[in-house]
């Protein structure tokens, strides 16, 4: 069957099995839940392995750590807060029945939802949206990349003996099928990837005038104030940027530093990674996920070196392995200010280090760019970190650290411009993935017959006493 055709068929299945199955409740959702957990938790040494395969190296500690744990408690907040979610909401009061008539606000399930993962968090990324669409009532088609092809595997093998394919379809990349996929009139698409992609996805789902969250790419910076303690901020900046070798949409792209503490900031940088992943070899440490992604990183480290640029291994010994595709942790200083570095996102183990004298100066170059889809100021000052979320704009914020403001279920997760548009993760992905339906319920008194023509002089004496 053709590849467009088959994902029609799917489609149309969810849809017939959506509209038959009426209004989920409370406990098939829960127990939709309960499932994908079960999927994860009973499967786990066998997804850390096909990932470790699509990547060629990848630690198992990683991929618990930064896939298998938030799922798991993403779905537990989920379940605790589920019935509340769920709850129709009371608004407000209707003046023209001197409140006798109710406002609600139902929440129902939008039908089938599309899922486009990318390979960085395969598994985070696919599930993660997998909660709220599963919370809300829906059904789910996901569509696995290319570059997560064993994953994609086993997901597909296993997923049956949890879920019926008209509930939940797991879909790999054989050619055409992601632009395919990105075409059906799905009743909401969430897309993962580059904001390039995402322009085309968007452009794709406007034919069908198909609902879309966008999770892109972003540029996003660390601003290191004077009174902040260094080595704690490069401990954490670092944790972050060197974590799944840098292979991330939220790290830090590049940090700000003061000028007179740059070179200390690279002393502690090479300090701490070295004792984290001794060497290249480091069986914590991450490969690249292809060799196009290496070379392309590789390719920015030569390029900056050529113009001048600093380029600092943060680890001793050998720090490129072509063969293998891993790249030791680089800080970079002295970058000309048309650098490719400093005008497309890294998404690898590169950290540009950059100088600057006045803190107004580093909020004046973050507003002038394209929004984030993270921003990361350290500070101990109050009034400083106020003024600095005020006069910027991201996606997400995590003050004094990075990376963990995702990790909070409560927190809604999302870009903004060319980051992103639209949440997920908590209550707003619950509502992202619902038709938030309003409902008026008339008393059985209405002002209907008052109000029609003909007019006469009792009509303005009741505009005026509703205009109040």
């Amino acid at each position: 069957m053709h590849v467009a055709q088959a994902l029609h068929e799917a489609l149309h299945q969810q849809r017939l099995a959506h509209r038959a199955g009426g209004l989920p409740t409370f406990h098939e959702r829960r127990d939709d839940l309960l499932r994908l957990g079960r999927m994860i938790r009973v499967h786990a040494q066998e997804i850390c392995e096909a990932i470790a395969q699509d990547y060629g190296h990848r630690s198992f500690h990683e991929t618990r750590l930064t896939e298998m744990l938030p799922v798991q408690t993403g779905i537990r907040h989920a379940l605790r807060q589920l019935s509340h979610w769920m709850r129709p909401q009371t608004r407000g009061i209707d003046r023209l029945s001197f409140g006798l008539a109710r406002n609600r606000v139902i929440p129902q399930p939008v039908g089938v939802v599309g899922v486009l993962v990318p390979w960085n968090f395969p598994l985070n990324l696919a599930c993660m949206p997998l909660i709220s669409i599963l919370a809300a009532g829906n059904r789910a088609m996901v569509k696995m990349s290319e570059h997560s092809r064993h994953l994609a595997q086993l997901l597909i093998r296993i997923s049956p003996d949890y879920f019926p394919k008209d509930k939940l379809q797991f879909f790999q990349e054989t050619g055409g099928v992601g632009e395919a996929f990105s075409r059906l009139p799905f009743d909401h698409l969430v897309f993962t990837g580059s904001t390039k992609t995402g322009r085309a996805v968007m452009a794709a789902c406007a034919q069908n005038l198909c609902p879309v969250t966008l999770e892109l790419g972003g540029r996003s910076p660390a601003i290191v104030a004077d009174d902040f303690d260094l080595e704690t901020a490069a401990r954490r900046i670092l944790y972050v940027k060197c974590l799944n070798a840098g292979q991330i949409c939220v790290t830090v792209d590049h940090v700000f530093v003061p000028r007179h503490k740059v070179d200390r900031f690279i002393a502690l940088s090479q300090r701490i990674v070295s004792e984290r992943y001794p060497s290249l070899e480091s069986l914590d440490y991450t490969s690249i996920i292809h060799p196009q992604a290496y070379q392309r990183l590789t390719g920015l480290l030569d390029h900056a070196q050529e113009a001048g640029a600093t380029i600092i291994p943060l680890i001793k010994g050998p720090v490129r392995d072509e063969e293998k595709h891993r790249l030791a942790p680089h800080a970079v200083t002295g970058l000309s200010a048309d650098a490719p570095m400093l005008s497309e996102e890294i998404f690898g183990p590169i950290l540009p280090v950059l100088p600057y004298d006045d803190p107004e100066e580093v909020l004046q170059a973050v507003r002038a760019g394209p929004h984030p889809l993270a921003f990361y100021p350290f500070s101990n000052n109050r009034g400083l970190i106020d003024r600095m979320i005020a006069q910027s704009m991201s996606g997400g914020v995590s003050v004094n650290d990075a990376l963990f403001h995702v990790a909070q279920h409560e927190l809604p997760f999302g870009g903004i411009g060319a980051s992103g548009m639209g949440h997920y993760h908590g209550r707003e992905g619950f509502e992202a993935f619902s038709k938030m339906r309003p409902v008026f319920i008339q008393s059985r008194w209405s002002m209907a017959g008052l109000l029609a023509p003909p007019y006469g002089k009792t009509i303005n004496t009741i505009l005026r006493f509703l205009g109040r």
